[in-house]
C-alpha cells in the first residue's frame, strides 16, 4: 500500500479523508483537475476529410479506418456545428445528467486540414457557445502546420484546447503496411510543436495490427513514455466490414494478432503497469458496433464492463497505472 500511496500522489489521486485511491489516471478526473467539475465531450463531424483520401498523399484512406463506425446518431456532417452542439447537450443531459460543462470533440477524419480561415469558421460556434468550455481537435500529425499551432496557442490562453493525433503504431513498418501515409517521426515532431505551444497533447495507439504482438507492445511503451504527452487512448483492432483490413484478415488472418476479452485485460494491465503515470488514459479499449464488425470476439459487451474487469484486474494485482515505470 505505501507503494500505491507514493504513485496516488505522484498522480495527485488520493481522496484523504475516505482514503480511497485510483489505480490508473483517469481522463474524466484530469478534466475535473482542469475544470473544478465533470465534463462531457460531444462529438461533432465537421465535414472534413483527409488527404490521405482525397489523393492529396494517398487514397482509400487507412485499410482499417471507416468513421460510420463511431460516430453517434446526432453527428452528421449536414447538420452545422451548432445543431450537431445542441442535439449533443440534449442526447448527453439526459445520460450524464452530472456533466456541468462540454467539449466540442472534431472527430471524424482530419480536422486541421483546411485553411486556417476556414478552421476558424468552423470553429467559431463552438468557441462562442456558453456551454462549450474547450474544443478538442482529431486529426493527423502532418496536418499541423505552424500557423494552425500557432492560431490554437492563442486560443488556449482562452479555453482549453486539446490535440489528439491519431498515430496508431511506432513501427514504420505497420504504419505504411496500414497505408497511414506517414512515418513515426511525422508523429513526433508534431507532439514536440503541440507541447512547445502549451496546448494539451493527446494521442491515439492501435494494439493488433498486423505483425505486431504483445511483446513488442510492452517494448514500445518505453519510447511512448518519452512523448510529450498530456492524455492516450487505446483500442485493441477490430475489423470492419468494408474496409480494406477486411479483405487482407479474410485472405489471411496469420499476420493478425486476436485478442480474447480475458487476454486483452491481461495485456492492458501488464502495458499499464509500464505506462508513464503522467499519461491520462482516456480509454483503454474501443467500441464499435456488433453491426459494423467482420469478426466479433467479445461479443455485445459494452466499453464500462470491459473497464470494471480491468480495474478488477488491477486490484487483484494489487498494482497500479506506472508502477514497473516508477520503481524499474
Amino acid at each position: 500500500m505505501a507503494y500505491i500511496l507514493h504513485f496516488v500522489l505522484f498522480c495527485g489521486e488520493l481522496t484523504i479523508f475516505s482514503y480511497t485511491v485510483e489505480r490508473y489516471f483517469s481522463y474524466k478526473n484530469y478534466l475535473i483537475k482542469q475544470f473544478g467539475a465533470r465534463m462531457q465531450k460531444l462529438t461533432i463531424d465537421a465535414g472534413f476529410t483527409c488527404p490521405n483520401r482525397d489523393g492529396f498523399i494517398g487514397l482509400h484512406g487507412c485499410t482499417y479506418c471507416d468513421n460510420q463506425a463511431f460516430n453517434p446518431s446526432y453527428c452528421m456532417p449536414k447538420k452545422s456545428v451548432l445543431q450537431q452542439l445542441e442535439e449533443g447537450i440534449e442526447f448527453h443531459k439526459n445520460r450524464y445528467r452530472r456533466a456541468e460543462g462540454y467539449l466540442a470533440y472534431f472527430q471524424a477524419y482530419s480536422n486541421t486540414y483546411a485553411s486556417i480561415e476556414k478552421l476558424k469558421g468552423i470553429y467559431q460556434s463552438a468557441i462562442e457557445h456558453p456551454l462549450i468550455k474547450g474544443i478538442v481537435i482529431g486529426t493527423r500529425p502532418d496536418c499541423l502546420e505552424d500557423e494552425k499551432l500557432d492560431f490554437f496557442a492563442e486560443l488556449a490562453q482562452k479555453m482549453f484546447v486539446s490535440i489528439e493525433i491519431g498515430i496508431e503504431s511506432i513501427h514504420d513498418e505497420t504504419l505504411h503496411r496500414i497505408n497511414r501515409g506517414h512515418d513515426f517521426q511525422c508523429a513526433v515532431d508534431a507532439l514536440q510543436r503541440i507541447s512547445a505551444r502549451n496546448i494539451h497533447a493527446g494521442a491515439h495507439f492501435i494494439f493488433g495490427l498486423p505483425e505486431e504482438n504483445p511483446e513488442m507492445w510492452l517494448k514500445d511503451v518505453e519510447i511512448i513514455n518519452k512523448l510529450p504527452l498530456n492524455s492516450i487512448k487505446f483500442h485493441q483492432l477490430q475489423i470492419i466490414k468494408g474496409t480494406q483490413m477486411e479483405k487482407e484478415y479474410l485472405a489471411n488472418s496469420k499476420p493478425f494478432f486476436a485478442f480474447t476479452m480475458d487476454s486483452y485485460i491481461e495485456f492492458i494491465v501488464d502495458f499499464a503497469e509500464r505506462l508513464n503515470p503522467n499519461f491520462a488514459i482516456e480509454r483503454f479499449a474501443g467500441e464499435v458496433p456488433p453491426r459494423f464488425l467482420t469478426v466479433n470476439h467479445w461479443g455485445t459487451i459494452r466499453y464500462d464492463i470491459v473497464l470494471q474487469k480491468i480495474i478488477k484486474e488491477l486490484k487483484k494485482r494489487d498494482t497500479w497505472q506506472g508502477m514497473r515505470y516508477l520503481y524499474s
